[in-house]
């Protein structure tokens, strides 16, 4: 297959190219004629992109707490409507699992219904002391890294001495560790105050993980992070501090990552008090206006290394069940919205460009995560992952034309630019011009390479 007449985007630029496809990879680039009989897509007035990388998924969640509607079909087809071509997601090791038992129980979920390729990173919750060298089974079975938590007593939390243990162990063994950073104590008395003053609306939400809850957990995990010799990435930055503590960290010359997400840059608090605040009860919450600014300030300056969705598609009568944001699941559906919307909200208003976009959300994460060159970039040898995205539409967003299940987004009415026009996973088209076309169980499982600290200094730039 030949596609001409597009505009190729790359983390370093964009150029006006033909690009070929033979089987799974990209063959060629530049001014290619057709072969007699080939295929030709003419991409004229639409960017190319490589597939996006989204760092942070959870399709198919099961928190042990609560599991979300979806599977691996209808989270991944809703990545493919959206442009992203590859999710990393999660095993969890719940409590007296071996690591091979978590995996293998993740894999076979996902087996003959992804729809695109997908990477995993290890939820690490039962490691008792003297047993770390089981993080090696991890490099061997191509696990992207391995999640850590500071909060979620008692099924997730790490205290600081496991915390250091496992980054020791996870560093020395070329994994990185993502850590969800909040104060679990600072969460506690927020939550049990409301709770004493009988607020636990789900408009209380935001006020029972206070900002300065999430500022010093990252604070402190750089600090561990440091002398465990260990990168680390810290997921889903909300507050311009945390961002500000992480650069400093790299710039000292750390293996220190920011990830932000779509609703922290799109979103705030003030949605609380509206007719839906069920659409908005997330970990950590949403945050004041002016932490907004400066997160889009920071994506300018590059000092966040990716962004990621934290995708997560609870139903709505699990978002409305009790109505108390104690016993309401957190997170938000993501994936099929974050590319109209970075464009219409980064680009469009000259806060980021294309080359940014495509670094942020597909060459960093494919380079952070052991990913890079097979996934996140556009040239011959890597996989034929692409997206054809037609800047000139404009739609308005609505739940009903979606393809999560949650049966809402917290986007509902919002207008944006471009569509989303072809997406190709290693070769094969699984979306054109609004219709399905991929087959379950195409979607496969890339291994990891082990953290590069060259590609890090990349992502870095």
């Amino acid at each position: 297959m030949l596609i001409r007449n597009g505009t190729l985007v790359t983390a370093d630029g964009m150029l006006r190219a033909d690009l070929r496809v033979e089987g799974e990879q990209i063959a060629a680039i530049g001014d290619l004629l057709p072969y007699p009989g080939e295929p030709v897509v003419d991409a004229a007035g639409c960017m190319v992109l490589p597939g996006l990388v989204d760092p942070h998924v959870h399709i198919a969640l099961d928190t042990g707490i609560y599991r979300t509607d979806d599977d691996w079909f209808i989270g991944t087809r809703a990545a493919a409507f959206g442009g992203v071509t590859t999710v990393v997601d999660f095993a969890t090791q719940f409590r007296g699992q071996t690591f091979e038992e978590a995996l293998a129980s993740r894999l076979e979920e996902a087996r003959g219904k992804a729809v695109v390729d997908y990477a995993l990173h290890m939820m690490v919750t039962d490691l008792p002391p003297g047993k770390e060298g089981e993080l090696g089974k991890l490099v061997a079975q191509g696990v992207a890294g391995i999640k850590l938590y500071t909060t979620y007593r008692p099924n997730y939390y790490a205290d600081d001495a496991t915390l250091l243990r496992l980054m020791r162990a996870a560093g020395a063994l070329g994994l990185i560790t993502m850590v969800h950073c909040e104060n679990d104590a600072m969460v506690t008395e927020a939550i049990e105050r409301l709770q004493a003053e009988g607020q636990t609306s789900l408009r209380e939400h935001g006020r029972s993980r206070p900002p300065f809850a999430e500022i010093e957990a990252v604070h402190r995990v750089l600090f561990l992070a440091a002398e465990a010799h260990a990168p680390v990435y810290i997921v889903h930055c909300s507050t311009a501090r945390a961002v500000d503590l992480v650069h400093e960290a790299a710039q000292g010359g750390q293996p220190a990552f920011a990830e932000t997400c779509p609703q922290y840059l799109l979103l705030d608090e003030t949605v609380y008090g509206g007719l839906h605040p069920e659409w908005y009860i997330l970990q950590p919450p949403l945050r004041p206006a002016a932490e907004r600014a400066g997160l889009w300030e920071q994506l300018h300056r590059g000092w966040i290394a990716a962004i990621g969705t934290d995708h997560c598609d609870y139903a709505l009568h699990q978002k409305t069940a009790t109505g108390s944001f104690l016993t309401t699941p957190g997170g938000l559906p993501g994936l099929e919205t974050m590319l109209p919307l970075l464009y219409t909200f980064g680009i469009l208003e000259g806060r980021i460009g294309w080359p940014d976009l495509v670094r942020l959300c597909a060459t960093n994460p494919a380079r952070l995560f052991g990913l890079y060159p097979h996934k996140g970039t556009l040239q011959p040898g890597s996989d034929a992952d692409l997206v054809l995205y037609d800047p000139e539409p404009e739609e308005i967003l609505t739940a009903a034309h979606l393809h999560y299940i949650a049966g809402y987004t917290p986007y509902e009415g919002w207008r944006v630019r471009g569509r989303v026009r072809t997406v190709m996973v290693r070769g094969q088209i699984v979306v054109e011009d609004g219709v399905f076309r991929g087959t379950p169980g195409w979607g496969r499982f890339v291994p990891a390479e082990t953290f590069s600290p060259q590609m890090a200094r990349s992502a870095l730039g």
